[in-house]
């Protein structure tokens, strides 16, 4: 549900005002184009959104969920425009951000135009208006091809947020109607995949058997992307201390510790004590430098082992043990599912326990169906 900018903006109005004359001055319109409107965005939502009363016009439930996404919608666009030219906020439409965070993404034209399924002179031109309507650039042609300004990064920003905000209003409506609307997106790190999340997934769908997750795995850095622009909810398994932005909050639901595994006939095991010199004669399977687990295997094992081999799957990770005398570093609950297969050493790393959560957008306002998936993943924390 993408209702027309100008139209949020005219709803807004009606709804400070109380009156559809106040509104459309307050809007520069006509009274039957704000009439129009509004009918239009009931159409477009399938709710009743106002009620009439000798007072004025007042918001139904439906219309104060709207009223309040539609709030936070344009506040981020508006935030976004506030050093451009004011006709930008009334004449930007949601096919011209569209063709902005294409281009912004792709830096290419031909290729944004070929993700958005449109023509290359399209796109061309709805970013073209769009700079007009702003008064300042969003891309610059070099010599190594074509560059988004700040001001086309920080729109395109505003947009994919402002957009998630609109997602989430179309699925609290769609409840408030008895229908399911929507999905839950999760970034999932290593951690989080091996029974925390699962165990959650499966709890919340006794309660609501047929609404659809997206589950990305990916690094850190590229979920932690996805979770800024909006595209993803929220990020679950280890936390960054300290946050690595400031846009972002954590949440810390439980400690967990860093192992080093091998497989169960490994020569190590039938040692009663391990030092150093044992550990750094093997190789070993670890997860990459920027993680928290390789920073706490790389302080113990100070110059490290003669050969490493970086993976964050832990599938990966066992077929290696299980085929040679390589170590491993993962979660104590990573190991412990895996525990058919490999062993965890007799061994104490130093500052092993590392904080596990949520990670979320700063600002961020679950719908209700989001929230009760959150309480779900909190009671199952310290399973």
């Amino acid at each position: 549900m993408q209702p027309s900018i100008r139209h949020l903006r005219m709803f807004l109005a009606l709804v400070r005002s109380h009156s559809v004359t106040r509104a459309a001055e307050l809007c520069h319109v006509s009274q039957p184009a704000v009439t129009q409107a509004m009918g239009k965005l009931a159409q477009e939502t399938g709710q009743t959104l106002f009620h009439r009363s000798p007072q004025g016009i007042f918001l139904t439930d439906p219309g104060q969920t709207l009223a309040r996404r539609a709030t936070r919608a344009l506040q981020i666009l508006d935030t976004a425009m506030a050093d451009m030219a004011r006709p930008v906020r009334v004449q930007a439409t949601w096919a011209q951000l569209s063709a902005l965070i294409a281009v912004s993404e792709l830096q290419n034209f031909t290729l944004a135009a070929r993700h958005l399924g449109l023509a290359q002179p399209t796109v061309h031109r709805s970013t073209t208006t769009l700079e007009q309507a702003a008064g300042v650039l969003f891309f610059q042609r070099t010599a190594h091809g074509l560059i988004t300004t700040r001001a086309g990064e920080q729109l395109a920003q505003a947009a994919r947020l402002a957009m998630a905000e609109l997602a989430q209003a179309e699925s609290e409506l769609a409840a408030l109607a008895g229908r399911e609307v929507g999905r839950i997106v999760i970034g999932a790190l290593p951690l989080s995949r091996s029974g925390w999340l699962p165990s959650a997934i499966l709890e919340f769908r006794k309660l609501r058997p047929s609404f659809p997750f997206q589950i990305i795995d990916g690094r850190y850095d590229e979920l932690l992307l996805g979770l800024r622009r909006g595209e993803i909810d929220m990020v679950l398994g280890a936390l960054r201390l300290p946050s690595p932005i400031e846009d972002i909050t954590q949440e810390r639901l439980f400690d967990d510790e860093v192992v080093a595994v091998a497989r169960k006939d490994h020569p190590l095991l039938g040692k009663p004590v391990l030092t150093v010199d044992d550990l750094t004669t093997h190789p070993w399977v670890m997860p990459r430098k920027s993680t928290p687990i390789r920073a706490i295997l790389d302080g113990f094992l100070a110059d490290g082992p003669p050969s490493v081999i970086e993976t964050s799957s832990v599938i990966m990770l066992r077929e290696l043990l299980l085929g040679s005398d390589h170590l491993g570093g993962v979660s104590r609950r990573q190991a412990e599912v895996e525990a058919a297969a490999l062993a965890i050493l007799p061994l104490h790393l130093p500052g092993a326990m590392r904080p596990i959560g949520i990670t979320t957008r700063s600002g961020w306002e679950p719908t209700g169906v989001q929230r009760d998936f959150l309480e779900i993943l909190r009671k199952g924390a310290g399973g």
